[in-house]
């Protein structure tokens, strides 16, 4: 008996040894990749309070150098940087809204089982994500519809995410049983009550994923303002950024003579940067609960 236990007990401790190794070996591989992403972030950071000097003479690292807060004082100082960051928050809040509200009513009865020629319409929908009519006949129609040099430019045309669509479809097929529905519409309920009442508050998980997948794809995209945007007034902040990291100027962001600025562009940069960074940042813990839960959910099942 005592060397049978003695067997198991050796064999446990060899299952365990492997285990803890296999642990490590994750661990490190996460660290990695997440030290690849804030790695950069902090040396952004570490150049947007350090001085012009240490900057030009390419000694910043992770810490700052001659600590100074001048190139913030330049972006809060100047009209333009803080319109844009304010006219970019508003339109990504918009963006956001009305992506919900359609994904929201297209998955829903793409979801449900009685729904007639429901897999036609997903089919469709996946046709969309890989095919489109490129750029020039997408500018045509944007003429047409008299959305050029407007803000719904921004928001109308990506709104409606095919993609966001089928992973909210694939949860409400694995998270809202037919029962559920059923039983609602034997009380009385209709579609829309069955919709607010049951399926959006069992949906917050992936309601709050998408809000994040919107407002971060739309925050971060400037391309369809640089095709449709003319007007400075109404150009987003990572529009003006690009144009700031592109021609490696301080003038290609048209700082106003109140800005006063006294930085270097490279340190104007990573302070821009870092300023156009900040929302995302501040909005991301509040959602990171149901990141993980809804994406999985969402995009394994159905």
């Amino acid at each position: 008996m005592n060397k049978k236990k003695k067997n198991v007990e050796f064999a446990e401790s060899q299952g365990t040894s492997k285990i803890k190794v296999g642990d490590i070996v994750i661990m490190v591989i996460i660290t990695l990749l997440c030290l690849t992403c804030i790695l950069p972030f902090i040396h952004l950071a570490a150049k947007s309070v350090s001085s012009n000097t240490a900057v030009l003479s390419k000694s910043i690292f992770l810490l700052p150098k001659g600590i100074n807060f001048d190139a913030y004082i330049s972006i809060f100082k100047d009209g333009q940087l803080t319109h844009s960051m304010v006219y970019s928050v508003l339109v990504t809040v918009l963006f956001t809204i009305v992506g919900l509200i359609l994904t929201t009513c297209a998955a829903y009865p793409l979801s449900r089982k009685n729904f007639k020629g429901r897999n036609i319409f997903a089919l469709l929908l996946l046709f969309s994500m890989y095919f489109s009519a490129g750029l020039i006949p997408e500018y045509l129609l944007m003429k047409d519809l008299g959305l050029l040099n407007t803000m719904w430019v921004l928001i109308l045309p990506l709104a409606f995410s095919p993609y966001n669509t089928l992973i909210m479809k694939s949860f409400l097929q694995a998270t809202i049983p037919d029962s559920l529905e059923e039983s609602a519409k034997l009380d009385g309920a209709t579609n829309f009550q069955i919709l607010f009442r049951i399926v959006l508050p069992l949906s917050k998980s992936i309601i709050a994923t998408l809000a994040l997948f919107f407002a971060v794809g739309r925050w971060n995209a400037y391309a369809d303002a640089k095709y449709y945007i003319t007007t400075k007034a109404l150009q987003p902040i990572q529009y003006l950024l690009s144009n700031m990291v592109l021609n490696s100027s301080s003038d290609s962001v048209s700082l106003s003579e109140a800005a006063q600025v006294v930085s270097t562009p490279e340190v104007l940069q990573a302070a821009t940067i870092m300023f156009a960074t900040l929302p995302i940042i501040c909005i991301y813990p509040f959602v990171q609960k149901y990141f993980v839960k809804g994406v999985m959910i969402g995009a394994v099942k159905g």
